[in-house]
């Protein structure tokens, strides 16, 4: 009986260590600007070689991970990257940036009508937020310092996130090959400046954070820019629509496909 205990203990307490040296795969990393800075998380291939190059995986999370310590976004998505037959099959270079409480990463007005309903009101013609100017810089940053495969470059987010990849895919023009925006937005009329990229847009029906309304109108605006994009409605999924996003079967295939 004894034996047993000590086999349960030692299994829980290797779980714990496998969980934190997960974590841990993620470097620690800060962007400063200044008086302005941008905490992200980096996880390179294993057996990382730097005369090789390699697909970028730029992640961006959802408002409810704001904040500076550098843990939090990685909370949502970052589980997928680290998966053991993940991380063999699709060696990439993933990234985690960090947006502070105090912005967000897209240009949005935001209230509620009279019912309670959530109204947002997105444009992106307006001077980007500083988390946006931050993570755009570090996107390039990241871009000219690792060996990054220029033609397949991937950006997704969720909630906040997904708003973000919208408005960064929109601030740089061609340069994303796919996108994977989950329960967010955007301003349809930027929807010329996304259309070389491929997007895999989902949302949940039932969603009463950011209703599903906002992601049809950007892949209705892109279907009129003739951009390549299929969209995703979970019929039975609110807000937390990522966790089914995260399990589809195709999602890693589909993106590590797509190249400019």
């Amino acid at each position: 009986m004894k034996r047993k205990m000590f086999l349960t203990c030692v299994c829980i307490l290797l779980a714990f260590a496998v969980s934190a040296q997960d974590k841990t795969a993620f470097e620690k990393h800060w962007l400063v600007q200044g008086i302005d800075s941008l905490p992200y998380r980096l996880l390179l291939p294993e057996n990382y070689d730097a005369s090789k190059k390699y697909p970028l995986v730029f992640f961006m999370h959802g408002a409810g991970e704001r904040g500076n310590d550098n843990e939090a976004q990685l909370v949502h998505g970052a589980k997928l990257f680290l998966q053991a037959d993940v991380r063999k099959q699709y060696p990439a270079i993933v990234v985690f940036p960090q947006c502070s409480r105090q912005s967000f990463w897209a240009n949005i007005s935001y209230k509620r009508d009279t019912l309670g309903k959530p109204l947002f009101v997105f444009d992106a013609a307006k001077e980007p937020t500083i988390a946006m100017k931050l993570a755009n810089q570090l996107l390039h940053e990241i871009i000219q310092k690792y060996p990054v495969q220029k033609k397949k470059i991937y950006i997704g987010g969720l909630s906040m996130g997904g708003m973000g990849t919208f408005d960064l895919v929109a601030r740089n023009p061609g340069l994303f090959a796919a996108a994977f925006p989950i329960c967010g937005g955007g301003d349809p009329s930027t929807a010329k400046k996304l259309k070389k990229t491929k997007w895999w847009v989902f949302h949940g029906a039932k969603d009463d954070v950011v209703p599903p309304a906002y992601s049809q109108e950007m892949v209705t605006a892109l279907e009129t820019a003739k951009a390549n994009v299929k969209f995703t409605l979970y019929p039975n999924a609110n807000h937390n629509s990522w966790d089914a996003a995260f399990a589809e079967p195709a999602l890693l295939s589909w993106l590590f496909a797509q190249k400019k």
